[in-house]
């Protein structure tokens, strides 16, 4: 059996009709693959649309302001990737007079672009040989091999890239790549494979020895840390209230979230009053503070739990500097902040 044969001919009968499909224009391309890091498809396509309709070329996107496309890729997580992408158009418009990169090598070069992403739009739109090694190409080529390394060390890494690049179709790069993923995504899946119409059954090392659930094997993260977050929500009495822009390279760069008191332990009413009393923004006021959410939300992210309180601090007083809290929705901020604006009744 000649695997990129069979793979191609299940692609042909199962692929779905999905938008980045219908084209080999790579600033698309590279769109939806950043968009569907680590965000499946059902939740980044209208994503992908949005930006798509509002930034229809690179040069739209790179002539954008940054507060513009945070805020279209709010909901999305991982805000880094939107701010490698708005630099990557800025660099694509002005350095690179809007010629796109046309080849592996110099895909790299961008922000935000790694080994995948580049060898999934040098092969879509240009027929590069490069294989594409993703989740889903680890999965599947883990179980049909029975390979134990472990897909996040530089080992694996290697290992697995080697083995994609021996299998791809020289004469069809693109058709391979995206059908490898394609099978990963809906039939090799994570949990509960489709292994009884799978075409790859006979010859599957894991299928025959029973152990496809075990494959691949992932080192275990590091355990989350835990961090305490006390947003104060200032309502004034000429209804402003107060959004501060996250600073420096932490999570949330360049967002909006509301004045934050952070512990490291979860903070007493009296001991979080005293830090509100103290506060620049309330210090000196007179203010009613009451608690929103009794229970902590909890906020997972990748490398830490943040458990998350809102205070309301109503005041008999008004604002320096205010946001108008009819132009909240104005602002991007992180997806917990999000929710609460959407959910609170201010």
């Amino acid at each position: 059996m000649i695997f990129y044969k069979t793979l191609s001919n299940w692609y042909s009968d199962n692929k779905r009709d999905l938008p980045w499909r219908r084209t080999v224009d790579p600033y698309k391309i590279w769109l939806s693959e950043i968009i569907l890091q680590q965000t499946q498809v059902k939740q980044g396509l209208p994503y992908y649309m949005a930006f798509l309709d509002k930034f229809p070329t690179v040069s739209h996107l790179a002539e954008a302001d940054e507060s513009e496309v945070l805020k279209l890729w709010q909901g999305l997580g991982y805000y880094s990737r939107a701010r490698n992408l708005h630099a990557s158009a800025k660099y694509i418009a002005f350095e690179l007079g809007g010629k796109f990169p046309d080849n592996y090598n110099s895909l790299l070069k961008l922000k935000g672009v790694g080994d995948y992403t580049a060898s999934a739009i040098a092969s879509i739109c240009f027929n590069e040989v490069t294989a594409v090694v993703d989740g889903n190409v680890y999965r599947v080529l883990a179980r049909y091999f029975n390979i134990d390394t472990p897909i996040n060390s530089s080992k694996g890494a290697k290992e697995f890239k080697l083995l994609a690049q021996e299998l791809i179709d020289k004469k069809d790069p693109a058709n391979f790549n995206q059908a490898i993923m394609e099978f990963g995504a809906t039939q090799c899946k994570p949990q509960n494979p489709d292994c009884t119409s799978c075409p790859f059954q006979s010859g599957c090392l894991a299928f025959n020895k029973g152990i496809v659930g075990e494959l691949p094997v992932k080192i275990k993260a590091a355990k989350a840390k835990r961090k305490y977050f006390n947003f104060l929500v200032v309502i004034s009495n000429n209804g402003q209230t107060v959004l501060e822009k996250r600073e420096g390279k932490g999570i949330w760069e360049n967002l909006y979230q509301f004045p934050l008191i952070e512990s490291k332990t979860d903070l007493a009413y009296e001991d979080l009053n005293i830090q509100v009393e103290a506060h620049p923004v309330l210090k000196h006021k007179s203010f009613e503070l009451s608690l929103y959410n009794k229970d902590c939300i909890i906020h997972k992210l990748s490398h830490q739990h943040l458990h998350t309180r809102f205070w309301i601090a109503k005041l008999d007083d008004v604002i320096d500097n205010g946001v108008s809290i009819s132009k909240i929705n104005d602002y991007a901020v992180p997806v917990l902040i999000g929710n609460f604006i959407e959910t609170f009744n201010f």
